[in-house]
């Protein structure tokens, strides 16, 4: 209900990659363009304590109050940096040691064959579109989850939260 209060602020600050601690789990979104998919994405990464999650500062949205609502407090949490290229993030993530995993419903292998370990970052593309194919390219895997139904993909949030999952479990087995 509406109290009537206004409140006129600047917008958050951009958070360069290059200016976060030294993350070993990310989050990269190629061209997700719903705020409601990226706040439910930051708020599962923020469940599975993602050092951020990296969106392109074009074909992404702004941090809305849609946006906000949708992490449910994550975006105090979870860094949200954005990038002009993510195919040149991911090139530089490569360098660094990074394992860089796409996902793709067509990949040949699984993500639980892969088992990432730390540093890793898992790269999700738009609904439909699903990842560009620089993207595609860039990433050092490609990976699919396998799904037991009759829908060979999820949406992306819900993808995020399985991939998530998945690879937490990985890293933390012995």
């Amino acid at each position: 209900m509406h109290q009537g209060c206004v409140l006129y602020c600047d917008p958050l600050p951009e958070q360069p990659l290059a200016d976060l601690d030294q993350p070993n789990r990310l989050l990269l979104l190629d061209q997700v363009t719903d705020p409601h998919n990226v706040g439910a994405v930051l708020r599962s990464a923020a469940a599975f304590d993602m050092g951020a999650v990296v969106v392109t500062a074009r074909h992404s949205p702004r941090e809305t109050a849609v946006l906000a609502k949708s992490a449910a407090g994550a975006l105090d949490v979870v860094p949200l940096a954005r990038v002009r290229n993510l195919s040149g993030t991911i090139e530089e993530l490569n360098g660094r040691g990074f394992t860089t995993i796409g996902l793709d419903a067509s990949a040949d292998s699984t993500l639980e064959a892969l088992a990432p370990t730390e540093p890793y970052a898992l790269v999700l593309g738009a609904e439909g579109k699903g990842l560009r194919q620089k993207t595609r390219e860039t990433c050092s895997h490609l990976a699919r989850i396998d799904m037991p139904g009759r829908m060979p993909s999820l949406n992306v949030s819900n993808a995020a939260v399985l991939a998530l999952y998945i690879a937490d479990r990985l890293a933390r087995r012995p």
